[in-house]
C-alpha cells in the first residue's frame, strides 16, 4: 500500500489571516495616523500667535513652549501622577477580579452559570449614569469624595461585568481534560486559576488590561462628580481647565492632549505586540 505524502495544513487559512491582519493595520493607520500628526504639529505651534486658517503639518515657527505652559498652567505633571496611580492600582485590580470571577463562572454548574450570565447582561444594560447618584450617596456617607478611592473601587467588581464574560468564554473555551488533569495532581481551584487557566489566555488579559487602561486613564465623568482639590485633578480634568484658554494659546491645550495621549497610545502598542506575540507562537 502506497502512502501519500503528509503535505501539512494548507498555508491558506494562514495567508488569509495575514492579508486581514494587514488590511487592519492599515485601516488603523489611515485613520488614526492623520489626526495624531496633526495633534502634535498644532502642539508645536507657538502660543499667542492667530490660528491659522488652515491645518499646517509642519508649523513655521516650530516651538515647544506650549508644552512648558501647558506644564506650568494645567498641573499636568501633578495630574498624571494622579492619573499614574489610579491606574497603578485599578487597572491590575480590575483583571485579577475579572479573571478570578470569570474562572469560577466557567466553573459552576450550568444552570448557575446561566443565571449568572443573564443577570450579567441584564447589568450590562443599565445606563452607567443611572448610578451616578447612588454611587455618590454612598461614597458621600462613607466620607471618601474628594479622594481618589471613588476612581478605583470599581475594579474591586472587575470594573463591568463585560470583562468577567469576557474571562467566562475565555476559560470555557479550554479543554475539560485540562481541568480534569489539574484535579488529578489535586490542583485548588485558585492553583488551577493562576498557574494553568490564566496563562492559557495571556491575549485576552492583554486586551483586557489595555482596554481597561485606556477606560480608566480617559475616566473624565468619576473625577468630575467626586474630586474637588486641584492637588487631585487627574488629567482629564487638568485638560479641562486647558480647554477654557483663549484661542491664541490652543497650542496649550493640544500640547496637554498629546501629553495625555502618550501613554495610552504605548500601552495600546505594547498589547497589541503582546496579542501578535501569543498568537503566532503559542507554545511559549
Amino acid at each position: 500500500m502506497v502512502r501519500g505524502r503528509n503535505r501539512g495544513p494548507s498555508p491558506l487559512p494562514e495567508r488569509a489571516a495575514r492579508l486581514w491582519r494587514s488590511l487592519g493595520a492599515a485601516f488603523v493607520i489611515l485613520v488614526f495616523v492623520p489626526p495624531l500628526l496633526l495633534l502634535v504639529s498644532g502642539s508645536l505651534t507657538e502660543p499667542g500667535l492667530p490660528p491659522s486658517p488652515t491645518p499646517q503639518l509642519v508649523p513655521d515657527p516650530v516651538s515647544t513652549a506650549g508644552y512648558e505652559r501647558a506644564l506650568d498652567l494645567g498641573g499636568l505633571l501633578r495630574a498624571s501622577l494622579n492619573s499614574v496611580l489610579v491606574a497603578v492600582v485599578a487597572v491590575p485590580l480590575s483583571v485579577l477580579v475579572a479573571s478570578l470571577a470569570g474562572f469560577a463562572l466557567a466553573r459552576l454548574a450550568p444552570r448557575t452559570t446561566a443565571v449568572v450570565v443573564a443577570a450579567s447582561l441584564v447589568a450590562l444594560m443599565v445606563p452607567p449614569t443611572a448610578l451616578l447618584v447612588p454611587r455618590f450617596a454612598i461614597f458621600r456617607f462613607l466620607g471618601l469624595t474628594d479622594t481618589l478611592v471613588p476612581l478605583i473601587a470599581p475594579a474591586l467588581l472587575g470594573t463591568s461585568p463585560l470583562y468577567v464574560l469576557v474571562y467566562y468564554l475565555a476559560f470555557r473555551a479550554l479543554p475539560a481534560d485540562l481541568y480534569d488533569a489539574c484535579q488529578v495532581e489535586d490542583l485548588s481551584p485558585v492553583r488551577t486559576w493562576w498557574q494553568v487557566a490564566l496563562p492559557l489566555v495571556r491575549p485576552v488579559t492583554a486586551g483586557l488590561t489595555a482596554l481597561t487602561f485606556i477606560l480608566t486613564w480617559s475616566n473624565f465623568l468619576d473625577p468630575l462628580i467626586y474630586v474637588y482639590d486641584r492637588d487631585l485633578f487627574t488629567l482629564p480634568l487638568a485638560l479641562r481647565s486647558l480647554s477654557l484658554l483663549d484661542p491664541t494659546n490652543f497650542p496649550v491645550f493640544l500640547a496637554g492632549a498629546v501629553i495625555a495621549t502618550l501613554p495610552a497610545l504605548g500601552v495600546f502598542v505594547l498589547a497589541q505586540r503582546r496579542f501578535l506575540h501569543d498568537h503566532s507562537d503559542p507554545r511559549e
